[in-house]
């Protein structure tokens, strides 16, 4: 799949698109079924599929004061749309003159740059553009004007619950993974690049793989067992998210993982924590040596959650 930031980096290609709007925070299963329909129609009608979204969330720069935490950065949710099949993702940068157009020139603005597009596929209450001026009436109205169709997918449900973005946010805020994973359609994981930490978990014997979550709807905190896929294979993690009372300031937030059996380096590398269960909440303790003790046994539970 191709990915480009804008308008002028689209490769050129005689063929329209199908298209896929969206902002697709998590790439839950809603968001699934419209990204699905989309490269439907591109096969059907001989087209290349397209999904665009944005970055950052237009709340951010419209009503910073509402906008949410992200599921995932936009490298992993870029890779969630490629998995389902997308010819080529536009994820546009969400900026203030972008804000200030209307949705009827964002979708001439969408065609001019893609060249023809013969369908839209959108979730039936998405809104877009300038005072949320875009929605289906608009693109049906102008479909019939430019030659394109629109899908306007219902939302999925799970029982009686809509799955949302903003649902599985409060679901990972209450700490329930397995139900967040079942909304997404895959097991609840963060990917990111690993950075340079303190080095202190390298002091007490068990290194750590720091990623940087700023930014990101996370799990309470705590230590939770995981399986951290890398360039070398994957390797079961002891995962602690959380401020370190015990040997931080008690401020600053850490995503930090131990991974067993592992002595390889991983700094600049990309790795995806996939979340299993949750071993345990944070604590403060009397010594370092106790913390010692504790990471110990929180090893020794994570390879038993594991098997």
């Amino acid at each position: 799949m191709t990915t480009v930031r804008s308008f002028s980096e689209l490769p050129r290609d005689p063929r329209p698109v199908c298209v896929a709007l969206g902002m697709f925070d998590g790439v839950h299963l809603g968001h699934q079924h419209v990204i699905r329909q989309a490269v439907l129609d591109a096969r059907a009608l001989h087209a290349r599929s397209a999904a665009v979204t944005f970055h950052p969330h237009p709340l951010f720069i419209v009503r910073p004061d509402r906008a949410p935490k992200l599921l995932q950065p936009i490298s992993q949710r870029l890779e969630a749309i490629a998995a389902l099949g997308t010819d080529l993702t536009l994820a546009l940068e969400f900026d203030r003159e972008l804000s200030q157009q209307t949705g009827e020139s964002f979708v001439r603005n969408l065609i001019t740059g893609f060249g023809a597009m013969r369908s839209i596929t959108v979730g039936e209450g998405f809104h877009f553009g300038r005072q949320r001026s875009g929605n289906v009436e608009l693109l049906q109205s102008l479909g019939k004007e430019l030659g394109f169709t629109v899908n306007a997918m219902a939302p999925i449900r799970i029982g009686d619950e809509i799955v949302s973005s903003t649902r599985i946010r409060a679901t990972l805020r209450e700490g329930d993974l397995g139900h967040a994973s079942e909304l997404l359609g895959r097991s609840y994981s963060l990917a990111g690049k690993v950075i340079r930490g303190d080095q202190l978990g390298r002091q007490l014997g068990f290194p750590t793989a720091n990623i940087d979550v700023e930014g990101l709807e996370l799990p309470p905190h705590g230590v939770y067992a995981t399986r951290v896929i890398h360039s070398q294979g994957e390797s079961l993690g002891a995962l602690n998210i959380g401020v370190r009372p015990t040997v931080g300031a008690g401020t600053s937030l850490r995503f930090e993982v131990h991974l067993l059996d592992f002595a390889g380096d991983l700094y600049d590398q990309t790795i995806k924590v996939e979340f299993i269960r949750r071993i345990r909440t944070e604590q403060r303790f009397p010594s370092v040596e106790a913390l010692k003790e504790q990471i110990s046994a929180d090893v020794v539970a994570v390879r038993s959650v594991a098997n």
